[in-house]
């Protein structure tokens, strides 16, 4: 495999702001000369919000900086966010962040909906504010059951969205699963999305139940897609494409396995690549979706 992991940057230890997890790490590069990964940390009762920790991508070793209260907290009451909601995608345009996200509400036959939201920050990233009260993409006739975990490109233009949606919910006993795998919308402004079902990443056989987190990479030679998908347990694939929406599976050229051990040795998920000094890495969460914090990665493919 081409990725060396550098190790674990981050526990899932206690913040100023949340109890547990380091989970969906986002990173974004700072004018100046600092990494900034925003993350997702729960509260005793298992809710999210979003933060962030800067780091001197030259030395990546202990945060240089930290945000002393969330950047995004829980919506309101009855909002299809007031469970939780959980860092997904950073992209700056007319000099304004947007912080794609899912938002999190309970269920009562199923454990969860989910909804992808849109905050929009004018300070730089240390504070957001949403969009809207509702999502962004919230069901409909195309997404029925919940979306989720938006990656968002702009091409020439276009922004281009890659994104989670369910295709159906089954009972194990009396636990109820989750299917879902990653689909295609486009947009004028970032905000307004077209969308008409396209299927990006399917599910590799019946064992596969979760696509999950697609993060779109675009190269001079093709576009990459890093994805986290599970049947026992999660590990991170990789695919490529010429034009966006036709994708194939290459896992043996990208993909990232647990490790024999370690803090990373039960799964891995929720992988973000990026390029930072002339390098590319993967930002990734290890056992226990995020429990134990995230680590990076270092792409060496020869």
């Amino acid at each position: 495999m081409p990725w060396l992991r550098r190790g674990q940057l981050l526990d899932g230890g206690p913040t100023p702001w949340s109890a547990t997890h380091a989970a969906l790490p986002v990173a974004e590069a700072r004018s100046d000369g600092l990494v900034r990964v925003y993350f997702s940390a729960r509260d005793t009762e298992g809710r999210a919000r979003i933060g962030y920790v800067d780091f001197d991508g030259h030395r990546w070793g202990s945060p240089v900086r930290r945000s002393m209260t969330p950047v995004l907290d829980l919506g309101e009451l009855g909002a299809f966010d007031d469970r939780g909601v959980t860092s997904s995608w950073v992209i700056t345009a007319g000099g304004q962040t947007f912080q794609y996200y899912t938002g999190w509400m309970l269920g009562v036959t199923v454990p969860f909906y989910l909804a992808a939201g849109l905050a929009v920050s004018g300070d730089g990233g240390e504070t957001f504010k949403r969009w809207s009260r509702a999502p962004i993409l919230d069901r409909s006739p195309v997404d029925p059951l919940l979306t989720a975990s938006p990656c968002v490109l702009l091409v020439e233009g276009r922004w281009r969205m890659w994104y989670v949606s369910a295709t159906r919910w089954s009972l194990d006993g009396r636990t109820a699963r989750h299917h879902y795998h990653i689909r295609y919308a486009e947009s004028d402004d970032g905000i307004d999305w077209r969308r008409d079902g396209r299927v990006c990443i399917d599910f590799a056989n019946d064992a596969e139940f979760a696509v999950a987190r697609p993060c779109v990479v675009k190269d001079p030679d093709c576009y990459r897609m890093w994805f986290s998908c599970r049947g026992d347990r999660y590990r991170i694939e990789y695919a490529e494409s010429q034009d966006g929406l036709t994708w194939t599976r290459l896992n043996d050229r990208g993909g990232l396995a647990p490790s024999e051990s370690g803090w990373d040795a039960e799964m891995v998920a929720y992988g973000y690549v990026f390029d930072w000094g002339g390098c590319r890495y993967m930002l990734y969460n290890g056992n226990q979706y995020g429990r134990t914090g995230f680590g990076l990665a270092e792409w060496c493919p020869d």
